[in-house]
């Protein structure tokens, strides 16, 4: 399996390990519930390096991913991000992605899994006057998020963070290292993800535990699961994948059908006017604990099937995510999971399940 570049501090905190997408990552130091607590509270750092980085230059760049993204890159104003979705002509999605537009390129970040797949898609489709470059291997990401998140990284870095909006970045110094600090991230809460080669990042490690002085704690893979699970935010692979499109995964808020023609548009179009199935989420009303794969009916009927579960470490319940077929996806329907050969009441519930978070302030 790979490795990030802090594997080192990963083994000396303890940290329990697992495969995922190809890498050696930490699903768990002090405990998932503990951690998950954490970020919620106070601040947790999550070692992201496993994701992809590409770099897109050149004259043709903006128009090139305005035509294989769903969403409208041309809308970007220099230091702004943006969440959107590369689609198949069937409108199934390739993988979801962050795109940030600095003055004279774009990087686009995409999932450990994809990146691969994603790369040559990108090249197959770019045109002459387009540069891609893979910046992976070279790049280190850390994930900061917390309410106390601003707090710390203000104490270190050269940059006034309360000035960043939410999806906005910049360039600066995190005590002494370059970095790109990005207000963004994946769990509902106040958070920075950093950007920096694989030297820098380790030192960023370093300078945020420190600076945290026991405020801020390194944080698994586990966690950052049931975190954004909370947030109903999509996995790829588990809740969208190739076979499914961003209409019925509840994109279409990112699709921009409007504008001028993009990979997939056609489908989408049928997508919309076509659509059977939903994403929800879902809260337990039985005791249970939802997992993928589990079959999710209306009065014994199968309707949908779970693709994210847990217990909730904030709500002290089961809660997940799933397709239901239409029209049993309305908020509020009573539903029930198959949980070990019995079916467990649940209903639909409106997103957030956790509505108490700190993203916005």
């Amino acid at each position: 399996m790979k490795q990030t570049p802090l594997i080192e501090k990963h083994q000396v905190l303890g940290a329990k390990m697992v495969g995922f997408a190809g890498f050696e990552m930490p699903i768990q130091y002090s405990g998932i519930f503990k951690e998950h607590e954490a970020v919620r509270k106070s601040a947790g750092m999550f070692d992201v390096s496993h994701m992809g980085e590409f770099i897109v230059r050149g004259d043709g760049a903006a128009e090139f991913l305005n035509f294989v993204m769903i969403n409208d890159v041309t809308s970007l104003h220099p230091w702004q991000a943006q969440y959107s979705v590369m689609c198949f002509e069937d409108g199934g999605i390739i993988d979801d992605v962050l795109i940030y537009r600095f003055p004279d390129h774009f990087m686009v970040v995409v999932n450990a899994g994809n990146i691969e797949k994603d790369l040559d898609w990108l090249m197959v489709h770019k045109p002459e006057n387009v540069d891609i470059l893979d910046m992976s291997e070279g790049t280190g990401l850390l994930a900061i998020q917390g309410p106390k998140s601003r707090e710390i990284l203000n104490k270190i870095t050269n940059i006034d963070l309360d000035e960043i909006d939410f999806y906005w970045f910049t360039v600066g110094d995190i005590d002494g290292s370059s970095a790109t600090i990005a207000r963004t991230g994946y769990t509902g809460e106040l958070g920075f993800e950093i950007y920096a080669d694989n030297k820098n990042i380790i030192h960023i490690w370093d300078s945020v535990l420190s600076a945290g002085n026991g405020v801020v704690s390194p944080v698994g893979l586990g966690c950052r699961d049931t975190l954004r699970m909370e947030m109903k935010y999509a996995l790829y692979g588990n809740d969208i994948d190739e076979t499914t499109n961003p209409i019925e995964a509840g994109l279409s808020w990112i699709t921009k059908l409007n504008k001028n023609n993009f990979i997939g548009k056609n489908a989408l179009i049928k997508a919309k006017s076509n659509q059977t199935r939903r994403l929800i989420c879902f809260e337990m009303i039985d005791r249970g604990i939802p997992r993928k794969g589990y079959p999710i009916k209306h009065e014994g009927i199968l309707v949908g099937e779970v693709t994210s579960g847990t217990q909730s470490p904030s709500l002290n319940q089961g809660i997940g995510i799933g397709f239901v077929t239409m029209p049993y996806d309305k908020f509020g329907t009573n539903l029930t999971v198959e949980i070990r050969g019995k079916d467990m009441k649940c209903k639909i519930a409106k997103q957030p399940l956790y509505k108490e978070g700190t993203i916005d302030t």
